[in-house]
């Protein structure tokens, strides 16, 4: 190997699967566990660069960097989402890649899959926000979209409130309905699956726990179906009517100060200026920490909204390239035998 090989791990999506990577309790755990190094510092955490091609579909590509200093690692995700490709493509409407490079040397030492690690954290989010904010025997969870982030959402669920036992779900599609029931009936045996055939309000009134995850951008949700004790994790950008927010006893999200500057239903009505900062009672890190309650009564209507926190993927994106690394998966490759002008023949290369 020359002293200036640079080498790095590639990981595919079935290489981190092979790895055990798909294991919702570890990704709980480790976005509690960087909610925390997130607040005491730890955590280098820029804005992401947006370029939405076009406003109506919201058809965008984003990039997302964020360092743990504790670990050394930098990364970066690079994802695209596209609202209207399972409609029109037959695909999935998001998909994404992970860099990461070491801090000592600037180095790259894994380029990964990231569609697993984002579906994972947007479930995984919802559920450490159900951990403090659902009712402790929640049993019925409703669906507005039935998607990845949908599933996710339900797996994630379970783990936290395993009490759950009727999920009904709706989305454009009795199709899409009945894919969402196949794919995770075998996951989740236990659970009594209601497919509302497109009624909104079938699949969402009276529920324990309310997702909507769609990439719509119009009011879906409305306010006369949020119960008393409700729990609501709203996963896209307008889902619901502002009359939601405003019925609701706590408002809670992942990061307020990046959640007012997106198109979140709450984003809007602090732009409108019908909710302001007091409004707001914690974000995430907040509950996590114990710095703020979560639920108090048993007859709270709870509002969580996550816009998604680049750190977040990036921590989980570590753990999966520790795990398939110590498994044993992916494949190494070389970005550079040898530096540019160490190339024996670089005179015959160069074009002048």
């Amino acid at each position: 190997m020359s002293h200036h090989e640079v080498d790095f791990n590639y990981y595919s999506q079935e290489h981190l699967l092979n790895a055990g990577c798909f294991d919702m309790r570890l990704i709980i755990e480790v976005v509690e566990k960087t909610l925390l190094d997130f607040e005491k510092g730890s955590i280098m955490f820029p804005e992401k660069i947006v370029q939405i091609f076009d406003e109506k579909t919201q058809n965008r590509i984003n990039c997302l960097p964020a360092t743990m200093l504790d670990e050394k690692i930098c990364g970066v995700k690079w994802v695209s989402v596209f609202p209207e490709n399972p409609r029109k493509f037959d695909v999935q409407n998001l998909s994404a890649i992970f860099v990461l490079s070491e801090i000592e040397r600037g180095f790259p030492v894994a380029v990964m899959d990231g569609t697993l690690a984002s579906n994972m954290r947007v479930g995984a989010v919802g559920a450490v926000a159900a951990k403090h904010l659902a009712i402790k025997d929640a049993e019925t969870i409703g669906f507005i979209g039935a998607g990845e982030q949908a599933k996710m959402h339900l797996l994630a669920m379970k783990v936290v409130r395993p009490t759950l036992k009727v999920c009904r779900v709706t989305a454009l599609t009795a199709a899409e309905e009945q894919g969402f029931i196949d794919q995770l009936s075998p996951i989740l045996p236990d659970m009594e699956f209601i497919a509302a055939n497109g009624d909104i309000r079938l699949a969402m009134e009276g529920a324990d726990i309310l997702v909507t995850a769609t990439g719509a951008q119009a009011p879906l949700l409305k306010a006369e179906w949020v119960k008393p004790g409700a729990f609501y994790s709203h996963v896209g950008g307008w889902e619901d009517e502002y009359a939601v927010a405003s019925l609701c006893d706590k408002i809670v999200c992942d990061d307020w100060e990046t959640v007012k500057h997106r198109t979140q239903t709450v984003s809007r009505m602090y732009k409108e200026g019908l909710i302001d900062d007091r409004d707001v009672h914690a974000d995430l890190h907040e509950l996590v920490s114990g710095d703020k309650p979560g639920r108090e009564s048993d007859d709270e209507r709870i509002y969580f909204d996550a816009v998604g926190l680049s750190f977040l993927d990036v921590a989980i994106a570590l753990t999966m390239f520790k795990r398939a690394k110590e498994a044993g998966e992916g494949i190494s490759l070389e970005l550079q035998h040898e530096m540019i002008f160490e190339h024996a023949d670089i005179a015959s290369k160069v074009r002048l």
